[in-house]
């Protein structure tokens, strides 16, 4: 489908990968893997045609088309999500108006019996076997489908786009590839703003219905449930491994093996050939054999190793006093922001040594519980933290207390204590802070460099209570490995909110579920919740049906003012309705009005904040929050406005 024949880029004096060829073939689900800056991206930016390489070729089939995921992307905020998924099929629109013009002149003809005729019949079976593939009419359903696959609700369709986050609008870009069916899909990190329940779905749509597939995730679970293919980009060369992810790893173990056998061996006749130049350089009777190992030493193609594996890197936690025997206790927790209350009657116990994993949908409260739990936002009901619980909190504000003067280095030598202080070269290498990286100071370093340090930091601090926030945003999986690693070890409690199921695998023993308001308890590890889960996904939603329909009779009952069955309404009352319907039209613009006010904000500072110097400006970052919550609350005051214009309506054509 695809063929890369002796493909180069270089960027500086050393090429970052040269002599590259492969194949990708149909149904082919392949990962590409390789240390950080090893060129993934670029790969696929070179395999979709934005990027051109030095030297080399990527053949391509006229007729394949490629469906290609940024991590990074320009959205669009002119539009409605259903409108902006329609954009996918932009392609069926100049397709049928092709068809229409040769059924026209089908019509038109009365030579039956010529050739051009019967070429024009060819012609028009063909495109309309392809339009029909292509989804035709119906596409309004695979619209709904895939959009609900990747969390988007009814309600949400008819939503401007520019009322969501990045996060949320990524998800909507990677809809629109999706419904396109591309002959080959190209995903850089397309798990990174999605859910536990996004990701399934995901999975399952690419192995069943996607063609061919080549992507770049940090999540292990996620490729090694899709891809069965593994290229690897190391030392400047792309090695083919025809396996999944995890066979990959015990393949590159041996590979390494080999290597540093080579290695050695070819450094130690190095090394022998020198000796015997040293040696006999100034004999004349040997003159003869010192030019020929020279000549030998001149030919030698020295042998890269690829770059030490540190996940084998063992950390552990300072010790630290021993906490009461119930670090957590919420009793009735609520917590309402204006109206919506975003979960009520919380009542868990975590015990000591217990490590736990908030799970749910994006926006269901997960970080809104850990904030109450850290007294950072006011709530009712009653959180107690238990005797001595010393708290080590990662959230990825942390990363911005971090000193902007100092280095990584110094940063991390400033915590770490005792022995460990031998290993902070190893310990920064594993988290991607090898060489001359830890020597740069923190005020240069981008916000995922900060977050990692940061994460860096916290393993070397005395806790006994672990509270992170999606601490596996920004790290890779070596160093994912070592942060997994090191919880594990630590005898001391942990809660983690996290959507990475493989970090969480075999790491959490209790699950809970945050969803509707409610937070439910699940004993096991993430793939007994997930398991048991989706068994509970049937009932929950007959549940949340009979539910939804209860609200909505009482609130049509509120605003007609009689029982339901008072039959049609006066003229006054019918004034009256339009009144009230006037009314909530108005105060419904306006609350989007103000959420669009608001987002040109939030954009304003979102720019500043990229900027280094602006990284840890308190000042910002305050007005940012504040600004944040004034959206998040106008956002929920939009949707109960909303909800309310919509029983009007319907009250109203009932009559």
């Amino acid at each position: 489908m695809i063929s890369i024949e002796g493909l180069k880029v270089e960027f500086g004096v050393k090429p970052l990968f040269s002599d590259v060829n492969f194949v990708i073939n149909a149904r082919d689900r392949i990962a590409l893997v390789g240390k950080n800056g090893a060129g993934k991206s670029t790969m696929l930016k070179i395999l979709c045609g934005i990027q051109k390489p030095t030297a080399g070729n990527v053949a391509i089939p006229n007729e394949t088309t490629i469906g290609y995921l940024p991590q990074v992307m320009v959205l669009q905020d002119d539009t409605t999500v259903r409108e902006e998924a329609r954009k996918a099929f932009a392609g069926n629109t100049v397709l049928k108006e092709k068809l229409d013009k040769m059924n026209n002149q089908l019509s038109e003809r009365t030579d039956y019996d010529s050739e051009e005729y019967m070429q024009l019949v060819q012609k028009f079976t063909q495109e309309h076997e392809r339009y029909m593939m292509m989804g035709a009419e119906n596409y309004e359903a695979d619209i709904e489908r895939t959009l609900a696959g990747l969390g988007f609700t009814r309600s949400d369709l008819d939503r401007p786009t520019h009322e969501f986050s990045g996060g949320w609008r990524m998800r909507i870009e990677l809809a629109k590839i999706l419904l396109q069916k591309p002959d080959v899909l190209l995903l850089d990190e397309p798990t990174n703003h999605l859910d536990i329940e996004s990701i399934q779905w995901l999975e399952t749509f690419l192995a069943q219905s996607a063609k061919a597939v080549v992507l770049v995730s940090h999540d292990r679970a996620f490729i090694n449930n899709v891809t069965n293919r593994t290229l690897e980009i190391s030392c400047g060369k792309v090695v083919d491994y025809r396996v999944k992810y995890d066979e990959y790893v015990k393949l590159r173990a041996e590979r390494r093996e080999q290597q540093i056998r080579a290695y050695e061996n070819q450094q130690k006749e190095i090394a022998d050939i020198k000796d015997f130049i040293e040696r006999f350089r100034y004999k004349p009777t040997k003159a003869v054999q010192v030019q020929s190992r020279i000549k030998q030493l001149e030919k030698i193609v020295p042998i890269e190793i690829d770059e030490v594996d540190n996940s084998a890197l063992r950390l552990k936690f300072p010790p630290c006093l021993r906490s009461g025997d119930y670090p957590v206790i919420c009793d009735e927790v609520r917590k309402d922001y204006g109206q919506h209350t975003v979960f009520s009657n919380v009542c868990l116990t975590i015990k000591r040594g217990e490590k736990v994993a908030f799970v749910g949908k994006n926006g269901e409260g997960k970080s809104t519980l850990v904030k109450c739990i850290m007294n950072e936002i006011p709530f009712t009901g009653s959180l107690k933290i238990g005797h001595n619980v010393q708290i080590g909190y990662f959230a990825q504000n942390q990363a911005q207390l971090l000193d902007e003067e100092l280095t990584v280095f110094d940063t991390i030598d400033h915590v770490a204590k005792g022995d460990i202080r031998l290993r902070i070269n190893d310990i920064l290498g594993a988290f991607m802070f090898g060489g001359e990286e830890s020597e740069k100071k923190v005020k240069v370093l981008s916000g995922g460099e900060r977050s990692r340090l940061a994460m860096i930091r916290l393993l070397l601090e005395p806790v006994n209570l672990l509270i992170l926030d999606e601490p596996t945003n920004h790290l890779d999986m070596p160093s994912k490995d070592v942060l997994k690693e090191a919880i594990n070890a630590f005898d001391g409690t942990a809660i983690i909110v996290s959507h990475d199921r493989e970090f969480l695998d075999g790491l959490v023993t209790k699950v809970y579920e945050f969803g509707g308001g409610k937070v439910k308890e699940h004993i096991g590890g993430i793939y007994d919740f997930l398991r048991s889960r989706q068994i509970d996904t049937l009932d929950a939603l007959g549940m949340n049906s009979t539910k939804a329909a209860e609200p909505l009779a009482t609130a049509d009952a509120t605003v007609s003012g009689a029982e339901p069955s008072a039959g049609k309404l006066s003229y006054e009352e019918r004034k009256e309705q339009q009144k009230r319907l006037k009314k909530a039209e108005k105060a419904v613009s306006d609350a989007e009005n103000n959420i669009a006010k608001l987002e040109d904000k939030l954009k304003v500072l979102d720019e500043k904040l990229c900027l280094p110097e602006n990284a840890s400006n308190m000042t910002i970052i305050n007005e940012y929050a504040d600004i944040k919550a004034k959206l998040d609350q106008e956002v929920e005051r939009w949707e109960q406005l909303a909800e309310e214009l919509e029983n009007i309506n319907l009250f109203t054509n009932n009559q």
